[in-house]
């Protein structure tokens, strides 16, 4: 198979979708990989790097679509690559698309096969390709949050673990999965108070077990959180809904009744965010204010540690990468159910339910592809 690996073009997204470890796996199977160029110098990879590594390099990203049979990417694509894609070409990458309806609507206009990490699913409902970039975003969430904390950039001044004498910092965080589970052991390594709520009683005894004591369970509600927001001085939106869009579960009446200077962070933005003030931003432009509420929203928070995040996405990506060179996507995916769930749309067709949905457009049964 041709797998093209275009430079990403987002704000500040230094990472890449494949290292040369990666392209050099691929291209032992008899694979072809062509690299534009300077694609990996974000994330530390020279272009000789990869023709070392057996890859070719191209100049432009109209070269890399153009030749590639399979486009392997980090982000989705953005509106001057839409264009680029070609009918029946297979698209590996992030899409989120239940939080992007022209995202959705231009793939769904190229005829091409999109499939999503964030969709691809294990049996056991594990996430292999979203856990990585979700553990680098949920350790990210603590360090940006302590940053917006301090009084200069219109925080409360609060220092998380605080000193002996002082109380350390309050940090509640929404959902007890990868995002949440990584950013309460940041908070509580660096001292702070940190209470983690989720709806699944069963994941928090799980958490209550095998956290530090200054971690604190409570299953969430309405009532629950209306009542911790008022005293906490940091909160981390890290709840997901494969495929869909994140619930509102911070709104907009609750800010009024935070402490000036609070900081949010949501994680979950690339899905429409948990928070419903929260919008995305960038890493150039990171925060907002509302109402004395400082709002973190970077909607690719890893791409600023583009060394770490891009070797952990490859780490992940790269044995389903090999699976799809190595048989097609239709074969990979009718005989592998993880990939199967990555598909979220074919040839103009909407496969996967979550974003048919969100968007009141026909939904298709994937298996009319896969027969």
């Amino acid at each position: 198979m041709i797998i093209g690996v275009p430079k990403e073009i987002k704000n500040n997204e230094n990472r890449v979708a494949l290292t040369p470890a990666g392209a050099q796996e691929l291209v032992k199977r008899g694979h072809s990989v062509y690299v534009q160029a300077k694609a990996g110098e974000g994330s530390g990879f020279s272009d000789e790097d990869y023709t070392g590594a057996g890859a070719r390099m191209l100049a432009k990203a109209e070269e890399v679509f153009s030749i590639a049979e399979m486009i392997m990417k980090v982000k989705e694509p953005i509106e001057q690559e839409y264009n680029l894609i070609k009918k029946d070409q297979l698209v590996f990458t992030y899409f989120h698309f239940a939080s992007y309806e022209p995202l959705t609507h231009a793939m769904i206009k190229t005829g091409a096969v999109c499939l999503a990490y964030e969709t691809v699913e294990r049996v056991d409902g594990s996430l292999p390709l979203l856990v990585p970039m979700s553990e680098v975003a949920g350790r990210m969430s603590i360090q940006e949050g302590a940053k917006y904390l301090e009084k200069p950039l219109k925080g409360r001044g609060i220092l998380l673990g605080g000193v002996p004498g002082v109380m350390p910092a309050k940090v509640l965080i929404l959902g007890g999965g990868v995002v949440g589970t990584n950013a309460a052991k940041m908070a509580a390594g660096l001292g702070a108070d940190v209470i983690i709520t989720d709806v699944n009683i069963n994941r928090l005894r799980y958490l209550d077990d095998v956290m530090p004591k200054n971690v604190h369970t409570m299953v969430s509600n309405d009532y629950v959180l209306r009542e911790l927001v008022k005293t906490c001085d940091l909160i981390i939106g890290g709840v997901l809904i494969p495929g869909a869009k994140a619930p509102k579960l911070i709104t907009r009446d609750m800010l009024k009744t935070m402490r000036p200077g609070t900081v949010l962070v949501d994680v979950a933005v690339d899905q429409g965010g948990c928070i419903e003030t929260c919008k995305p931003t960038t890493h150039e432009d990171p925060t907002f204010i509302i109402d004395d509420v400082v709002h973190y929203c970077v909607a690719n928070m890893p791409g600023a540690v583009p060394y770490t995040s891009t070797l952990a996405l490859t780490n992940a990506t790269l044995p389903y990468a090999v699976k799809l060179a190595g048989q097609g996507w239709k074969k990979a995916c009718a005989e592998n159910q993880d990939l199967k769930k990555g598909l979220n749309v074919i040839n103009g067709k909407v496969v996967y339910k979550a974003v048919a949905d969100s968007f009141n457009l026909t939904y298709t049964d994937v298996k009319e592809f896969l027969n």
